[in-house]
C-alpha cells in the first residue's frame, strides 16, 4: 500500500480520510512543524495545505516521494521546476468553491460599511440608538476587481447583484462578465483612480508583489475601500498604513497579511481602527471544505489506481494578451 501523509489536517477530517486511506498518517501542523517526527523515507505521497512550503531542501528529506496533492487552487507553495525534474506529480483542487471567498468578501464589507458589529456593542450595552452609524450603501458605487478568475468573476456577479459598476483588471479578459455583468476592463492604472472599492483576486508572484504601494495608492479616489482575501504579499503594509494615516484610505478589510504569522510585524495594522483583519477564513466553510477533500481524496485514489489525473498541474504557458496587471 502507498504510504500517503496528510498536513494540517483539523481533528474533524480525519475519520474522512481515515475512510478511504485508514493507514494514511494524519498530522494538525505544516510539513516544517511535523517533518521530524515523520518516517519521510517511506512517504510516496503528501497531501499539504498551503502553509506547508515544499522546497527543494524538503524535497531532498522524501527520496521515495512521487506524488503532492495540495488542498487549495494555488500552487505557489511548492518548488514545481523541482518536482518536474523529480517526476513527481502534482495536483490541486482547481475551484474548491469561488463562491465561499466571493462571499467573504461582501460578509468583510457588509459588516464594515453598515457597522454592524459597533452596532451589536452598542445594542449589547443597553443602548438603542442610530445616530453615529450612518452606513455606506453599495448600490451605484464602482468596485475594481483586479484578478478576474473564478473567484473574482464570483465577486462580479454579487456586486452587479447590488447595483453596482464593476471594472475588471485582469491580462485575459472573460467575456462572460462583461456580458453578463456589465464588466468593464481597463488598465489598473485607470481602474484604481475610479473605484471606490477594490478587491484584489490575484496568486503571489515576483510581479505582483507590493502591486498595491505608495505610488498606487497616492492616485487612488480618497476614502477608497481596499479588500484583500488573495495574498499578504500583494499589498506594501507600509503604504497602508501611511494611506490609511493620510484618509486615502477608508477602510482595510483583510483576510490575509504579510508574514502572516508575525503579529509584531503586522501589529500597527492590526490595532488601527479603520483596519477589519480575519485569519484567512475566507476559504474555511462547510461547502469548500468538502469539496477540498473530495477532490484531493479522488486525485490520490485516481494516482493509486493508475488512472489519468484530472487535476494534476501542469506548467504550460498561456496567452494573454491584455496589458500587465503589475
Amino acid at each position: 500500500m502507498n504510504k500517503i501523509c496528510f498536513t494540517e489536517v483539523d481533528e474533524v477530517d480525519v475519520s474522512t480520510i481515515r475512510g478511504i486511506f485508514p493507514d494514511s498518517i494524519c498530522v494538525k501542523g505544516t510539513l516544517q512543524q511535523e517533518i521530524h517526527a515523520l518516517e519521510a523515507s517511506t512517504i510516496e505521497a503528501l497531501c499539504v495545505f498551503i502553509y506547508s512550503t515544499i522546497t527543494k531542501e524538503y524535497l531532498d528529506q522524501f527520496p521515495n516521494l512521487k506524488m503532492i496533492c495540495t488542498r487549495s487552487v494555488g500552487y505557489d507553495h511548492i518548488d514545481m521546476l523541482e518536482c518536474e525534474k523529480r517526476g513527481i506529480i502534482v495536483c490541486n483542487v482547481p475551484d474548491y468553491g469561488s463562491h465561499v471567498i466571493a462571499e467573504h468578501v461582501f460578509a468583510l464589507l457588509l459588516s464594515t460599511i453598515r457597522h454592524i458589529p459597533a452596532g451589536d456593542v452598542r445594542t449589547q450595552a443597553g443602548v438603542f440608538d442610530y445616530r453615529g452609524l450612518r452606513g455606506i450603501s453599495l448600490h451605484g458605487k464602482t468596485i475594481a476587481i483586479i484578478g478576474t478568475g473564478k473567484i473574482g468573476a464570483c465577486v462580479a456577479k454579487i456586486a452587479y447583484g447590488f447595483g453596482m459598476h464593476c471594472i475588471g483588471v485582469d491580462q485575459c479578459r472573460n467575456t462572460a462578465i462583461e456580458r453578463e455583468y456589465g464588466v468593464q476592463y481597463k488598465e489598473i492604472s485607470e481602474a484604481i483612480v475610479e473605484a471606490d472599492i477594490i478587491s484584489l483576486h490575484l496568486p503571489a508572484t515576483p510581479s505582483t508583489r507590493h502591486m498595491l504601494n505608495t505610488e498606487r495608492f497616492n492616485t487612488m479616489k480618497p476614502g477608497v475601500i481596499i479588500i484583500n482575501t488573495a495574498r499578504g504579499s500583494l499589498i506594501d503594509s507600509k503604504a497602508l498604513l501611511d494611506a490609511l494615516q493620510v484618509n486615502i484610505v477608508q477602510y482595510a478589510l483583510l483576510d490575509v497579511l504579510e508574514d502572516e504569522q508575525n503579529y509584531s510585524y503586522n501589529q500597527q495594522l492590526l490595532e488601527h481602527s479603520h483596519v477589519i483583519v480575519t485569519p484567512h477564513i475566507a476559504f474555511y466553510a462547510d461547502d469548500s471544505m468538502r469539496k477540498m477533500y473530495e477532490v484531493s481524496l479522488a486525485s490520490l485514489q485516481d494516482w493509486v489506481a493508475g488512472n489519468d489525473l484530472q487535476h494534476r498541474v501542469m506548467l504550460t504557458p498561456v496567452v494573454c494578451d491584455l496589458p500587465r496587471i503589475a
